[in-house]
């Protein structure tokens, strides 16, 4: 019953995992997208029936107000991926480009990734929590070579060795944490769970904490997305199915976020550690920066938005590393509002890409006159994500902005300066794609607009007008990360 939250929990973990084994041998397409659709809607169920009662943490699973919005926010944006996905995929059997095996993979190993990421997100021991975004990595790397090309190949090896690298140094940085609680906590699982180590922080070796957050921030930052570790990303997005974008930009760099924020919270309270927050702070201004300047030299719509996802996870993990209630909140809010209008970008440029039969750029214009709905759904998604108002990213980047002068003017330089530079650069390319005489040949598609819509929507009205019980929500997990 959804309604017993340790069922809520169960539904979870177990449903993704039971629908991956029917997937894996149901070969009709449009049974298999319903399928794939109708479990990641009752799983969202499951998560939000969280809300109404919480389980005691137990020595591997830990529902907290933390980790809600994000599984709330993860099972949301993974439902509605899979409806576009039902169209998308669809049009991609049609065409040739993946067979009848193809798809039963493509279908189960989306199952399998909302399973890890849910998994990540749930776990209360670290080492378990690492097996999880490790099981998250490897099933995005074979969706990502789905389609075999010597591109999607060449993308799909580049993700897994430099997320290999990624994934060993935050093993390490693991390894690292249980060696400082072992002496406080003693030998045995206890030191690995989250719920033990965050009671006894204050009693760990802060020199063993301060080494192993750097590893952990190098190697789940390399998951984040976050400049100088991000090269696999881009290839990513650009050689794999568009769902898989959609789920990377919009969920799977928020798993990888969380893992860091749940170390970070261990190093504030060790009154002998490092203050972790100046190293996200660096990282999360040379992303911006960096990516801000990379977005105008892109040729692919693909990898446009993905520089613009590293744009992003940058401004966020800046916001937390600032800390303090306001700066937190516009984190939260800002990982939000992005993970909702990236995935919409990504639905609209999915179908985009289908209906042009390229992810040129120069041979993509006029969408408003050739394309109106997805055309005006980019230029919506792209104002949006650059920041314009009335729209949610507007709000939480002003509130990350404002944050910052009020408590370090001079940063508040470079990270205007950074905000800017994308604003430009996203304006520039929006205003080619979707204005202007229509270019190239255009093939009828079969869009999926509803989640499309749906996450613009609920961004704008996110920008108008916030009700107040999900501010005090918002305000409370600020409240919980210091």
């Amino acid at each position: 019953m959804i309604g017993s939250s340790v069922s809520g929990v169960e539904i979870i973990l177990a449903l993704p995992l039971a629908t991956a084994v029917l997937l894996s041998i149901i070969s009709k397409y449009r049974l298999s997208a319903r399928l794939n659709a109708g479990s990641a809607f009752l799983t969202l169920l499951a998560a939000l029936s969280l809300f109404v009662r919480k389980p005691e943490p137990g020595p591997f699973l830990l529902v907290d107000d933390l980790n809600i919005l994000f599984i709330v926010l993860n099972t949301f944006v993974g439902f509605t991926t899979s409806v576009f996905s039902a169209s998308y995929i669809g049009h991609e059997l049609v065409k040739g480009r993946l067979t009848t095996i193809q798809l039963r993979f493509y279908h189960a190993m989306y199952q399998v990734l909302l399973f890890a990421m849910n998994l990540a997100l749930l776990a209360n021991n670290i080492g378990l929590m690492w097996v999880a975004i490790e099981l998250a990595t490897l099933t995005t790397v074979l969706m990502v070579g789905i389609y075999r090309t010597h591109e999607a190949l060449e993308a799909a090896w580049k993700y897994f060795i430099l997320g290999s690298v990624g994934i060993a140094l935050a093993l390490f940085g693991t390894i690292l944490v249980y060696m400082a609680a072992r002496p406080v906590i003693g030998e045995g699982p206890d030191g690995m769970v989250w719920t033990v180590l965050i009671e006894n922080a204050a009693s760990l070796d802060p020199a063993l904490l301060n080494l192993a957050f750097v590893f952990l921030l190098l190697g789940y930052g390399t998951k984040v997305g976050l400049a100088p570790l991000h090269a696999w990303l881009p290839d990513a997005h650009a050689e794999g199915p568009t769902p898989v974008s959609a789920v990377l930009s919009g969920l799977l760099l928020n798993v990888a976020l969380h893992a860091v924020l749940r170390f970070k919270l261990l190093l504030a309270a060790n009154p002998g550690a490092i203050a972790p927050g100046p190293l996200l702070v660096t990282m999360g201004l040379v992303s911006l920066i960096f990516a801000g300047f990379m977005l105008y030299r892109r040729r692919d719509i693909k990898r446009l938005f993905a520089y613009s996802s590293i744009e992003h996870m940058g401004i966020i993990a800046f916001a937390f590393g600032m800390g303090g209630p306001l700066a937190n909140f516009a984190g939260l809010l800002h990982m939000t509002m992005h993970s909702l209008t990236k995935s919409a970008i990504f639905f609209a440029v999915g179908h985009i890409s289908q209906a042009k039969d390229t992810q040129n750029i120069a041979e993509i214009r006029g969408l408003t006159v050739s394309h109106p709905l997805l055309g005006w759904g980019l230029v919506v998604g792209v104002a949006a994500i650059a920041g314009m108002p009335p729209l949610g990213v507007f709000m939480s980047e002003f509130l990350v902005v404002s944050s910052t002068f009020a408590r370090a003017p001079l940063l508040a330089i470079p990270l205007v300066f950074g905000l800017l530079v994308a604003f430009g650069a996203l304006m520039l390319k929006v205003h080619g794609l979707a204005f202007g005489e229509p270019v190239g040949v255009s093939h009828p598609v079969k869009a999926s607009y509803l989640p499309m819509v749906a996450h613009l929507g609920l961004v704008l009205i996110a920008g108008l007008y916030l009700p107040p019980p999900m501010v005090a929500w918002f305000q409370h997990v600020a409240s919980l990360l210091h």
